[in-house]
């Protein structure tokens, strides 16, 4: 599909963006959301690089995965809608995707990794009441699964590992009760995260 990107420069310029990818057709997505360069442009006049959102159907079929992908802006536009694409999970915005994707690159559980958020945001938020933090999950590894920590101080990036012992118990204990509040809490229909616990302002 067109679409036509306005720069500061004053030049309008148009780009073709898919409607939908396959990630097993074209597994240069995967490093390109891990990247951050997934779906950048660069003006064709003064060279600013943009990075926009659109809407986008991502289907993973060896992964038996379908995400929406939703621009951060329709966010609202989603809690308001009365229906879900059937068989789908949502996400809201490129970053979302990406971390939705190397989620199930390592082979994890999206509501696990996303309880897990939620308990090292607390933690956080204890030590930073003040600061409005972000967290990511980046990776697995021999240490356990590494996240990314973001506005607890300006400019920088702080790293928290949680051991593979405590994902399996927390898997666990949702295998054993997935409706527990902890749990429910982070889902919203279709959409699955820890913005779904972040108050009221979230669900006008």
């Amino acid at each position: 599909m067109k679409r036509k990107i306005p720069c500061i420069c004053e030049n309008t310029f148009s780009i073709e963006v898919p409607e939908e990818i396959n990630l097993d057709e074209t597994s240069g997505y995967i490093d390109e959301l891990a990247e951050g360069s997934f779906m950048n442009y660069t003006c064709p006049s003064c060279g600013k690089k943009h990075k926009p959102e659109f809407p986008l159907m991502v289907l993973w079929p060896s992964r038996k995965v379908r995400i929406e992908v939703l621009p951060e802006q329709e966010r609202r536009e989603f809690y308001r809608r009365k229906k879900d694409p059937e068989d789908t999970q949502t996400v809201i915005g490129y970053p979302e995707l990406a971390e939705r994707v190397a989620v199930f690159r390592d082979g994890l559980e999206p509501v696990i990794i996303e309880t897990l958020k939620y308990y090292l945001l607390l933690k956080a938020q204890e030590t930073y009441p003040e600061e409005e933090i972000s967290i990511w999950y980046q990776r697995k590894s021999p240490e356990g699964l590494e996240f990314h920590l973001h506005g607890l101080k300006p400019g920088e990036v702080a790293v928290s590992r949680v051991p593979a012992a405590l994902y399996q118990k927390t898997l666990a204990d949702y295998t054993k009760h997935p409706r527990e509040e902890i749990f429910s809490s982070l889902r919203f229909r279709s959409y699955l995260s820890i913005q779904n616990t972040m108050g009221p302002e979230y669900l006008k």
